[in-house]
């Protein structure tokens, strides 16, 4: 199972969460992020590095949730220990069992999985699990819609120290660990649409007969043209319209009906489906790419757990119902319908049609920049035939290289700690930058007087505990910290321990070993200083070492040009709609989103700068935009796509712009490959004979500086200069 960098991140938070002295852990995931998968990633590698763990996945109601995450962790993980309530019931619970129980089934009145002497039972179950010395982790899946006081009955029987609370829309939990992961991150690797459109092109002011048929009209007009978009594109995807009515409206759905039945869509050709609660039709292998069905009509926000990927419109003929679930409604027209993007923002975006204005702003709200107003903007004529150079990734490594993550690794301890040939200086070397060379393992805890509970441990004496070590008790310690370690850079612990058994165990070779440790003192070493190594091989992936150049044979080289047309979308309740006139689309305004506000004060620089001719904005991910190849230091190939394309005089200049540096002159970037991208920049401008560099905000001068030369992260020093002097 390859996990995404994202989903390798969240993992990573749940360890460090667990961790916290908080109870309450809320994942916080948006639809279509592979909830399930990091959970069962999680779980897994949980247990093999914390013994005496069995966890519990508490799923609610209708739909065999429980049963199909089971399956999902049975598929993902292939050694796992999976268990539904049925085996609880005859087996109790073992260390290392993952247990999928639907809650309600314990609850609820009237439901007869568990009589009285059966719930008795399952209690003894757990107590006896308890009385073993077992510890409970429990997950609370759709926790939005178990916000209750039976579901949290049912968690009191486990008496756990950890619950981990799952939703795309949490509800309020107090002093709760938060794990968030970014909506940008999802769509960034193409398993979510890049874009929520809002009534796409609507005029100021409508005049219709019929508000329904208006916006069947255009989410059947898009349709069709997603549609031959995808079969121009060689995928046979039939995309889908989700038209949602209110609960209790006959004459709309007869409304509905009746305006498919003219355009010849109907349940009779199959190509119209309805789920309602006392009608289905046309359900089966809904969500086949290629399935007949153009439309289907619901009520209430489609059960908990439906995924159909081709779903990528929504008409809303309805108002006034839960939020939350809402939401859920926007997340089903979300996801990508083979997980990735196509590099258009037609196919990569869905769209909501509605006249609705309270869901229009609740959307909005929830979704923050993800939904936005937009039009289509055309290029102007005199930017038609500018071409650039673009260079794409022909060998997508999905996966790093071990064996150069290694020397990257072993050169990066060179750069930085000055190790060399000799171990015993390494050590002392190592020693001096803050390791830790123990044959004990030290944990730190602190002694002192506080009035309050609220101290710092700063006031506090550390004391510092040492602890024999015991290799078969420390083994899972070990076994986390390396897994910690690997997570850091998304490398599988397999390869991350060899990579820290060439570099510092004695038994094994290689060129460049740091230290000639002996296994136990491996151990020791790596519990000690998990989190400075943690840090050292992270810095290692985004170093600048000399060894890596891009083979030119795995990049293509294609001819790129400023496309014809692109989607705008704009914040229409900013203050300003001014024009920018120097960029390169009709109707391009001042409050384009989404944007940094590096990207906004440049755009607003070039509009006033006299030596700027005219501005594009690049797009940040398809192979419609321009792009250049850099890899990391573990071989692993990533795309860039600059910010801006400029024209300076009749000179064409390409710019990227990153965070800026505060007054004191501390730096707000947060992306620690940025000197990275920079060596890749100024070698592509060189190749091309063209100009730019990176442009950050000095908050000192209040004044936009650009690097041209050679990167720095000291906005003192010479390296930056006023962009205002050098684009005069």
């Amino acid at each position: 199972m390859q996990l995404k960098e994202f989903q390798l991140k969240a993992v990573k938070d749940l360890f460090e969460a667990m961790d916290s002295p908080a109870r309450d852990i809320i994942l916080k995931s948006p639809t279509g992020s592979g909830k399930t998968i990091i959970l069962t990633y999680f779980m897994h590698q949980y247990i093999q590095s914390v013994p005496k763990t069995v966890f519990v996945w508490l799923t609610p109601g209708k739909g065999n949730l429980e049963e199909q995450s089971k399956a999902k962790m049975d598929k993902y993980i292939h050694a796992s220990q999976t268990k539904l309530l049925s085996d609880v019931m005859t087996g109790g619970f073992e260390e290392n069992d993952s247990c999928f129980i639907n809650w309600e089934k314990l609850t609820k009145k009237g439901n007869n999985a568990l009589k009285d002497g059966e719930r008795t039972n399952f209690i003894e179950h757990i107590d006896h699990a308890l009385n073993e010395g077992l510890r409970f982790v429990v997950i609370v899946d759709e926790s939005h819609q178990n916000n209750t006081v039976k579901a949290d009955e049912i968690i009191q029987y486990f008496h756990t120290d950890k619950i981990i609370r799952c939703s795309a829309t949490p509800k309020g939990i107090k002093n709760a660990e938060i794990i968030e992961i970014p909506e940008e991150d999802v769509i960034a690797e193409g398993l979510i649409k890049k874009m929520l459109i809002i009534n796409e092109d609507f005029p100021q002011v409508i005049e219709t007969e019929s508000q329904t048929e208006y916006l069947l009209e255009k989410a059947y007009d898009k349709q069709r043209e997603l549609r031959s978009a995808f079969l121009s594109a060689g995928k046979d995807i039939n995309p889908l319209i989700v038209v949602q009515i209110p609960n209790k409206s006959e004459k709309l759905q007869d409304d509905v009906e009746r305006y498919f039945e003219k355009q010849g869509v109907t349940y009779e050709n199959q190509q119209l489906a309805v789920w309602l609660s006392d009608m289905h039709e046309n359900l089966e292998g809904i969500d086949e790419p290629n399935a007949k069905s153009v439309a289907v009509i619901i009520k209430q926000a489609v059960a908990t757990g439906w995924d159909c990927p081709r779903a990528h419109i929504l008409v809303k003929l309805r108002d006034n119902m839960d939020e939350t679930f809402e939401i859920q409604t926007i997340g089903r027209i979300r996801r990508m319908p083979e997980a990735k993007h196509y590099g258009s923002d037609l196919l990569d975006s869905c769209y909501l049609y509605t006249f609705d204005e309270k869901f229009t702003a609740g959307v909005k709200m929830s979704l923050g920049k993800g939904a936005l107003e937009a039009q289509t903007l055309f290029l102007k004529n005199e930017y038609k035939d500018i071409t650039l150079t673009s260079e794409q990734r022909t060998m997508v490594t999905q996966t790093r290289n071990p064996k150069t993550a290694l020397l990257a690794v072993a050169k990066y301890f060179e750069q930085e700690y000055k190790t060399g040939g000799n171990k015993t200086e390494n050590m002392t070397r190592l020693q001096t930058a803050g390791f830790v060379f123990n044959d004990a393992i030290l944990r730190h805890t602190y002694s002192g007087e506080t009035a309050t509970l609220d101290f710092k441990s700063d006031d506090m004496n550390t004391v510092v505990v040492t602890e024999k070590l015991n290799t078969h008790e420390h083994g899972h310690l070990y076994h986390n910290k390396i897994g910690k370690i690997g997570l850091e850079i998304g490398m599988e612990y397999s390869y991350m321990n060899t990579i820290i058994r060439k570099l510092f165990d004695k038994n094994f070779t290689y060129s460049r070993k740091i230290l000639a440790l002996e296994p136990r003192q491996v151990y020791t070493f790596v519990i000690n200083n998990a989190d400075l190594l943690k840090h050292t091989i992270r810095e290692a992936m985004a170093a600048e070492l000399t060894q890596l150049v891009i083979d030119d044979k795995s990049i293509s080289k294609v001819t790129f040009r400023i496309p014809q047309s692109c989607i705008f979308t704009y914040d229409g309740t900013a203050k300003t709609q001014l024009e920018m006139k120097k960029n390169v689309y009709q109707g391009y305004l001042s409050s384009a989103e989404v944007r940094s506000s590096s990207e906004r004060k440049f755009e607003k620089f070039c509009e006033k700068a006299d030596s700027v001719d005219w501005v594009y904005k690049n797009g940040d991910k398809g192979n419609e935009y321009l792009s250049i190849v850099y890899a990391d230091n573990s071989e692993k190939q990533k795309n860039f796509f600059p910010d801006y394309i400029v024209s300076v005089k009749g000179e064409i200049w390409i710019v990227e712009t990153k965070g800026g540096f505060d007054r004191s002159g501390n730096s707000q970037d947060i992306d620690i490959f940025t000197p990275k991208k920079f060596e890749v920049l100024k070698d592509y401008l060189t190749r091309y004979n063209l100009k730019g560099g990176i442009v950050r905000y000095d908050g000192k001068s209040e004044e936009l500086c650009i690097c041209m030369d050679t990167y720095s992260e000291d906005i003192n020093s010479d390296s930056w200069k006023l962009l205002s002097e050098i684009m005069e």
